[in-house]
């Protein structure tokens, strides 16, 4: 079978234009339920506690990585290594949203900015990850990006005594204590294992390229 080359260009170009626009609308979008949360918080809005939420951390990583994906599509392997953090932070906190937090007050009062940080992000994500397969992907990275949600935890346990303020229910050891709160971060963090390590499959599986 004899290949056009001028065409596959074509078409190679073609696609790669089309995933760098609709990364760099996915920003958009983003960026733009982060800025619609700011502003209706008002009076009450607090930087400190904002950036203390896993949920705004794991999206303001996603708009950050789509937009450099958009205007530069960097291919460097330390790039690799963050799209597959980004992607294993974003479906963690879609499945922690819909398992414990979905019934939840979690102080979004407008549906659509919820839906895109907790629904709709973490799936385009994923796609992105599934349809423009990383190379150069570091060894045993899923180990590394484990990393993110620890420290998160430990911060945040270590934060809240002093602030008397738990972003999420479920670490917060007020209620429950401490001993039900470790089973349940227990539960999460070898959920987080799974999770981690099937984007990894994903990302390496029968050695992929852009």
């Amino acid at each position: 079978m004899i290949v056009d080359a001028e065409h596959a260009g074509t078409h190679s170009l073609d696609r790669s234009r089309w995933v760098r626009l609709l990364r760099l609308a996915a920003a958009a979008l983003g960026l733009a339920a982060l800025t619609a949360t700011i502003v209706q918080a008002g009076d009450t809005f607090s930087l400190a506690n904002f950036f203390s939420y896993f949920t705004v951390l794991s999206n303001v990583l996603t708009v950050t990585v789509f937009a450099v994906g958009a205007l530069f599509a960097p291919k460097a392997g330390w790039f690799q290594w963050i799209r597959g953090l980004t992607t294993t932070c974003m479906i963690i906190t879609g499945i922690v949203y819909a398992l414990l937090l979905a019934n939840i007050d979690v102080q979004l009062q407008t549906q659509w900015i919820n839906d895109t940080m907790h629904r709709y992000l973490p799936l385009l994500v994923l796609l992105d990850w599934i349809f423009v397969r990383p190379r150069n992907l570091p060894k045993r990275s899923w180990l590394t990006w484990l990393l993110a949600p620890l420290i998160y935890g430990v911060y945040t346990l270590t934060r809240g005594p002093f602030v008397d303020w738990y972003p999420y229910p479920f670490i917060d050891p007020r209620s429950p204590g401490y001993a039900s709160m470790t089973i349940s971060l227990i539960v999460v963090f070898v959920g987080m294992i799974g999770l981690s390590a099937g984007v990894y499959w994903v990302g390496t599986w029968n050695r992929p390229v852009d």
